[in-house]
């Protein structure tokens, strides 16, 4: 019983380690073109993940066209295409095992930061199971399991993300609302200023008149 428990926590272990080495967190700068590679070991792996352009409600104009990005495939197929996006997520069944790219256009000269996050999850069939005497089907549980975890994980990371980018908008637009304010009363203050001074010198203008 106690080789039976080693047994399954060391299979965990095992599959959490994976699970980490199949995890990405990056942030990239986006000038012109931009590739990210990661190496699909299975057919019919989960690839999924989630991008944000940081800061792009602040600094984006209506008219902004906004980036373009599309996962390629070994083969060169193109797997997911978006146009004019600040974020979005993707998933997919890898068609194949090997290099899969993950590519981002900026059509404008200027810098844009992009935060990304790619998962590439594996889950044991029963074809594999009945080759390996030594695997036990629990594997297939715990990996289901964990790409459940993963989905929430991934969903969780997008949201932050966007609560991220929402909060910063606030708070850059909280300022500008408080330095517009400002500015208004300061030249609010000057008008009057000025406007008293013009009329102390139109009744001063006007008594020296009278007194002549």
């Amino acid at each position: 019983m106690e080789r039976k428990w080693r047994k399954i926590w060391g299979l965990i272990g095992l599959l959490l380690l994976n699970f980490v080495n199949n995890v990405s967190s990056l942030s990239l700068t986006i000038t012109k073109v931009e590739c990210v590679y990661k190496i699909v070991r299975s057919e019919g792996d989960i690839v999924s993940g989630n991008f944000v352009v940081v800061d792009h409600h602040i600094f984006w104009s209506s008219d902004h066209p906004g980036i373009d990005f599309s996962i390629i495939s070994p083969g060169g197929d193109i797997l997911h295409n978006l146009k004019g996006t600040s974020g979005d997520k993707f998933s997919f069944k890898a068609p194949r095992s090997g290099l899969y790219q993950f590519c981002f256009h900026n059509p404008l000269s200027t810098p844009e930061t992009i935060a990304l996050y790619i998962h590439i999850g594996h889950i044991p069939n029963e074809h594999n199971l009945a080759k390996n005497e030594h695997v036990d089907p629990i594997n297939v549980k715990i990996a289901e399991l964990r790409e459940a975890l993963e989905a929430v994980t991934t969903e969780q990371k997008y949201l932050k993300a966007r609560d991220a980018v929402h909060r910063r908008t606030n708070e850059s637009t909280k300022k500008r609302v408080i330095g517009y304010t400002v500015g208004e009363y300061i030249l609010l203050t000057i008008a009057s200023v000025l406007q008293v001074v013009y009329i102390r010198r139109l009744f001063s203008k006007s008594v020296g008149y009278n007194r002549i």
